[in-house]
């Protein structure tokens, strides 16, 4: 998993609507990477559907969430509609797994992502890292807070 104090990985994907976002036009502001392993699974919605309930407050914190995962941004457009998330979820899908595997996040014994976050500051450097033992394990929006407020 990459380092608090590293340089952030710089990339450009698109979002459900097909929208390229680019990490270094989010620069001064803080940035939340929400690698997921996949859409539509159970624990993946339930983990975004926590997220999006605390997503105004993470807002008011200066601070844009990314969710990213190895799907198209055809399934990423459907499974944000299903739940009514605002949450923009990026494709990390050609090549697959990229920019999980260049943040640390990418499981390559199972072709997904791990359920990692990672908190980038104004000017692009990891400031907070936060990877499960598993990616079953849903990291709680405290842990998210704690690391704003730290």
């Amino acid at each position: 998993m990459i380092q608090a104090g590293a340089e952030a990985p710089e990339f450009t994907l698109s979002d459900q609507d097909g929208e390229k976002v680019t990490l270094s036009e989010l620069r001064g502001g803080k940035v939340l990477l929400v690698f997921y392993p996949k859409d539509f699974s159970p624990v993946c919605s339930d983990q975004l559907s926590v997220y999006q309930e605390v997503l105004g407050e993470i807002e008011a914190a200066n601070t844009t969430m990314l969710g990213i995962s190895i799907d198209h941004t055809w399934a990423h457009k459907a499974f944000r509609d299903k739940l009514g998330l605002e949450i923009r979820l990026l494709a990390d899908f050609n090549p697959r797994g990229e920019v999980a595997d260049a943040y640390g996040a990418y499981l390559a014994d199972y072709g997904t992502t791990n359920r990692s976050l990672v908190l980038i500051d104004e000017k692009g450097t990891v400031e907070w890292v936060h990877e499960p033992p598993s990616p079953g394990e849903i990291p709680g929006a405290n842990l998210i807070f704690d690391a704003l407020a730290g």
